[in-house]
């Protein structure tokens, strides 16, 4: 792989649509979510060392998972973690870790990765990526990467790329969309010109601190400034400072939507965002019934389609129960609709409001 090659994971989100197994102290990319034996972070980490070697692996996280991290991925040099002082959302995040590789390395070219990602087809991701460091090297260009629609799902943001503008099978981005409605998403996937946005980017850290520059002009020129102690005893006290005064924001509504060099590389790769229990119920191991079980003890009579998470030591007995999500712990117990998901956010929201941060 290319020295000047780097990927950057990005590890600092709480997960609060996991909950009641994803907390604030530990949350879902630190978690064994799949019943694999490894936690979500661990899988993303090998993925990438299948092409790049440790010392150019780096991640971002929240400064109260840094430990999490060495713990979870002790061959990761120390000096690769960073660690951001508060949760600003991926344009803070992404601006900082340019800044500080650029600082160490002017002719890198840069790949951000989510760390709580599903890839069933490893072979095919790495394919991917070095086609995209490929790409973008020496390339004025800020490549995301899309995932090709299997089902008119409302859950994931959609690309629209230009068919005729291609290089390499890499295409033009005309539009970005973000979660739409039943009939829209329909109407995206019957167009075939529409891609999931898989939240995956890579670019030659130049031109991204150019389109930062260009867009984002506040936010710029903080971490312009805060480069100089990058890398330096002084960095964590500069970074509070720093992002004390950033926007909260995402890289696509920052950066990608904006900017008029994006493109887009088509991927299949077995990709899931594991944002959900539904998500995680799809990409596990059902029985006859289709049940999806990560637990030890666990008794079922006459329930269908249930996702079945337990992390306590008590036996589960479930009867009746059709299309539910059951989540177990030592001391919150979650039953719900698997329908009615997307509201698990809501109950977390409530329970702080009405009980505290005991059981978050």
């Amino acid at each position: 792989m290319n020295k000047h090659a780097y990927v950057i994971i990005m590890a600092g989100g709480i997960g609060s649509r996991f909950w009641p197994v994803s907390r604030a102290d530990k949350p879902k990319q630190f978690l064994d979510i799949l019943n694999t034996g490894k936690t979500l972070i661990q899988h993303t980490y090998d993925r990438f060392l299948r092409f790049m070697r440790p010392e150019n692996i780096q991640v971002i996280t929240h400064h109260q998972y840094v430990p999490l991290v060495r713990e979870q991925l002790p061959d990761l040099p120390e000096e690769n973690i960073l660690a951001e002082p508060s949760r600003k959302n991926t344009a803070p995040c992404i601006a900082y870790a340019s800044f500080r590789i650029y600082k160490q390395d002017p002719h890198a070219n840069l790949l951000f990765a989510p760390a709580d990602h599903l890839i069933l087809e490893e072979t095919s991701f790495t394919k991917t990526c070095l086609e995209a460091f490929q790409f973008v090297n020496g390339r004025d260009a800020l490549l995301t990467f899309g995932i090709k629609p299997t089902r008119p799902d409302t859950g994931y943001g959609y690309i629209q790329y230009e068919p005729q503008k291609s290089i390499d099978h890499i295409f033009k981005v005309k539009t970005f969309t973000e979660k739409p409605d039943l009939e829209l998403a329909k109407t995206f996937l019957k167009s075939g010109d529409f891609l999931w946005n898989a939240g995956i980017f890579a670019w030659d850290v130049r031109k991204i601190l150019e389109a930062f520059q260009r867009l984002q002009p506040e936010m710029y020129e903080l971490f312009s400034a805060a480069s100089e102690a990058m890398l330096t005893p002084e960095e964590p006290e500069v970074m509070e400072m720093t992002y004390a005064q950033c926007t909260n924001i995402s890289i696509d509504y920052a950066i990608m939507e904006k900017a008029e060099n994006v493109y887009v590389i088509p991927s299949d790769f077995g990709w899931s965002d594991l944002g959900t229990w539904n998500s995680a119920y799809e990409n596990m191991p059902r029985d006859y019934l289709e049940n999806a079980v990560a637990a030890r003890d666990v008794l079922i009579v006459d329930a269908t389609r249930c996702m079945v998470h337990s992390s306590s030591e008590r036996l589960l007995v479930l009867q009746g129960l059709d299309d539910f999500i059951v989540v177990d712990t030592p001391d919150v117990l979650l039953i719900c609709k698997k329908n009615r998901e997307q509201e698990i956010k809501e109950y977390v929201a409530e329970v702080k409001r009405n009980i505290g941060e005991k059981y978050l």
